[in-house]
C-alpha cells in the first residue's frame, strides 16, 4: 500500500433496475418526490461485477432514474476492484472518490444549503465529486468460469461520511451477496425512512433489523465532541449500536489524511479517467493525495515530492531506546520500485523536529499490543494539539482584522475587513506564536511561510473572511433592529425609503436561509420595520412592493 501524499483498501470487519442508458444529466428530485429521504443520504447504488468478455461490469444502479455519464461508469467499475486483487481472497472494504464528469451538480435537494451551512467544512456534501465506499468479495466458486465470485456492492454519495457508510456496507453486503436483489431493495426502502442528515443531532437509523445511532459534528462543535449519547433506548428494539463518528476512521491502523483543501483519491488506479493528467511529467506534480496499491506507480510518479509506503514495522535488530527505519525520513533518490522498503520519502526537509516521546509511546504500544483505539486516541491527542497550536495564533491574528462593533452604525455601510499581511503576523509570533502552546521545537516561521504557499492557506482564508463577513453583515443588521427607524424616516426622501426596504428585506432573504448567524428576536424585529417603513410610504409605491 502507498500514498503518493491517501488510503487504500482494508480488509472487512466483519425491484432494481439494471445499469439505465447514459445521460450527462441527474435526476432531480423535490424533497416530497419518490427517494428523496433516500437521496439526502446516497446518490444511488451500484453493483459491479466481472465479465469473462467485459471485465469490471456495472450490473446495477439504484434508484433506475439515476444517471451515470460514460465516464462515471467507466470510474465506479475500475474503482470498485482492488488493483491486483488476486490476493484479497474474501471481504475487502475501502473507499474512493471521484469527480463528476458533468461538472458540478446543481444541488436538487431543498436542505442542501442549511446542511452546508450547519455542518462543519470538511463534513459538507461535495458539489462536484463522489465518494464511493465499496465492499469487494472475492471467493472460489466452482459454478462460475474463472474459478472466483468477484462483485463489489458500492455505496455512492457526496457525504464524507467513511464510518457510517462502511458500518452500513458491513451489515448489508453479506446479506445481499447471499440474497441478492430483494435484498437490496429492502435495504433502500429503509433508507428511504431516514431522518435527514442534521448536523449536532443524535439520529437513530434503522436498517436490517439493527438501529444505528449517529452524531453529525455541528460547526459550533468544541474541537473534541463527544460520541453520541444513547437516548431514547427505552423505546428502541432492539437497543441501538451507537457509532463513535460517521466519518472518522480508526487512525492508527489506517492513515486517514488531514483536511485537505486540493483533490484527493483514497484509492487510485491505471484506469482512472484522470490518470494521464495526474502522471504527465511536462508540468510540475498536481496538488492530489492519491492512495494506490499498483507498484507501477512508484516508478511512474518517482518525481513527486512525496511518497509514503505503508508497511508491518519490524520491531526486530534495533538498539532499546532507537526508532525503526520505518518512521525516519527517506529521500526520494533512495526510492527503488518493486522492492522499495515501507517509509516516508520525501524531498522536503522537515520544519519542526519529530516529537520522539510520542513515535516511542506508540512503539511500545504495539510492542504490547495495545488495543488500537488507545493508540489512535494517543495519536489523535498528538494532531489535534499540533494542528491548535499551529492554527490558534493565525485564528488570534484574523480576529484582529475586524472592525470594532462599536464602529458599525446602522445607517452607514459597515467598514471593511482590514487585508492579512503576512509580515505583519510574522512579526507577532515573537510574543503570541505556537511555542506558548506547544514544546516540538523547531522552524516555526519557516512552517508558516510555506502554509502561506500553499492551497491550503489559501482555503483556510477564505472560508474565515467568509464567516467573519457574514459576521459582521450580521452585527449591521443587528445595529439596524437596534436603532429608532421612525426618527431616521423624518428627513429621508423616497427614494432612500424604498433603498431601505430593499437592503433590509435581501438581508432578511440572508438570514432566513441560515446564511447570516442572527437571533431570531432580530429576523422578527426585522420584518417589523420593513412593514413599518412600507406603511409611511404613498398607496402606490405600498403596492409596488407589496404586490397583492
Amino acid at each position: 500500500m502507498d500514498a503518493l501524499l491517501g488510503t487504500g483498501p482494508r480488509r472487512a470487519r466483519g425491484c432494481l433496475g439494471a445499469a439505465g442508458p447514459t445521460s450527462s444529466g441527474r435526476a432531480v428530485r423535490t424533497p416530497a418526490a419518490p427517494w428523496a429521504r433516500f437521496s439526502a443520504w446516497l446518490e444511488c447504488v451500484c453493483v459491479v461485477t466481472f465479465d469473462l468478455e467485459l471485465g469490471q461490469a456495472l450490473e446495477l444502479v439504484y434508484p433506475n432514474d439515476f444517471r451515470l455519464t460514460d465516464k462515471e461508469k467507466s470510474s465506479i467499475c475500475y474503482l470498485s476492484f482492488p488493483d491486483s486483487h488476486s490476493g484479497c481472497l474474501g471481504d475487502t472494504q475501502f473507499s474512493f472518490r471521484m469527480r463528476q464528469c458533468g461538472g458540478q451538480r446543481s444541488p436538487w435537494h431543498a436542505d442542501d444549503r442549511h446542511y452546508n451551512s450547519r455542518a462543519p467544512v470538511a463534513l459538507q456534501r461535495e458539489p462536484a465529486h463522489y465518494f464511493g465506499y465499496v465492499y469487494f468479495r472475492q471467493v472460489k466458486d466452482s459454478s462460475v468460469k474463472r474459478g472466483y465470485f468477484q462483485k463489489s456492492l458500492v455505496l455512492v454519495s457526496r457525504l464524507p461520511f467513511v464510518r457510517l457508510f462502511q458500518a452500513l456496507l458491513s451489515l448489508i453486503a453479506p446479506e445481499y451477496f447471499d440474497k441478492l436483489a430483494p435484498c437490496l431493495e429492502a435495504v433502500c426502502s429503509e433508507i428511504d425512512q431516514w431522518p435527514a442528515p442534521a448536523p449536532g443531532q443524535t439520529l437513530n437509523l434503522p436498517v436490517m433489523g439493527v438501529v444505528v445511532q449517529v452524531r453529525i459534528p455541528s460547526r459550533v462543535d468544541k474541537s473534541e465532541s463527544s460520541p453520541p449519547k444513547q437516548c431514547d433506548q427505552e423505546n428502541l428494539l432492539p437497543a441501538p449500536v451507537a457509532l463513535a463518528s460517521v466519518h472518522e476512521l480508526d487512525l492508527f491502523s489506517c492513515l486517514q489524511p488531514l483536511r485537505f483543501c486540493c483533490d484527493f483519491r483514497p484509492y487510485f488506479t491505471i484506469h482512472d479517467s484522470e490518470f494521464k493528467e495526474f502522471t504527465t511529467r511536462t508540468q510540475a506534480p498536481p496538488n492530489v493525495v492519491l492512495g494506490v496499491t499498483n507498484p507501477f506507480f512508484i516508478k511512474t510518479l518517482q518525481h513527486w515530492p512525496h511518497i509514503l509506503r505503508v508497511g508491518e514495522p519490524k520491531m526486530s535488530g534495533q538498539a532499546p531506546g532507537d526508532l525503526p527505519k520505518q518512521v525516519k525520513l527517506k529521500k526520494p533518490s533512495r526510492l527503488k520500485t518493486l522492492d522499495t522498503k515501507p517509509g516516508l520519502y520525501t524531498a522536503y526537509t522537515a520544519h519542526l523536529h519529530r516529537d520522539k516521546a510520542l513515535l516511542k509511546r506508540l512503539l511500545k504500544g504495539v510492542q504490547k499490543k495495545r488495543p488500537s483505539d488507545v493508540q489512535s486516541a494517543l495519536l489523535r491527542r498528538h494532531l489535534l494539539e499540533l494542528t491548535q497550536s499551529f492554527i490558534i495564533p493565525l485564528e488570534h491574528y484574523m480576529a484582529s482584522l475586524m472592525p470594532l462593533q462599536k464602529s458599525i452604525t446602522p445607517w452607514k455601510t459597515p467598514p471593511q475587513i482590514r487585508p492579512f499581511s503576512q509580515d505583519d503576523f510574522l512579526r507577532s509570533l515573537e510574543h503570541a506564536g505556537p511555542q506558548l502552546t506547544c514544546i516540538l521545537k523547531g522552524d516555526w516561521l519557516g512552517l508558516y511561510r510555506r502554509f502561506f504557499k500553499s492551497p491550503h492557506f489559501d482555503g483556510w482564508y477564505r472560508q474565515r473572511h467568509k464567516e467573519m463577513a457574514l459576521k459582521l453583515e450580521a452585527l449591521h443588521l443587528e445595529a439596524i433592529c437596534e436603532a429608532n427607524i421612525e426618527t431616521w424616516m423624518k428627513d429621508k426622501s423616497e427614494v432612500e425609503v424604498v433603498d431601505l426596504v430593499l437592503k433590509l428585506r435581501e438581508k432578511l432573504v440572508r438570514a432566513q436561509g441560515h446564511q447570516l448567524p442572527v437571533k431570531e428576536a432580530t429576523l422578527q424585529r426585522a420584518q417589523l420595520y420593513i412593514e413599518t417603513v412600507i406603511g409611511s410610504l404613498p398607496k402606490d409605491l405600498q403596492a409596488v412592493l407589496c404586490p397583492p
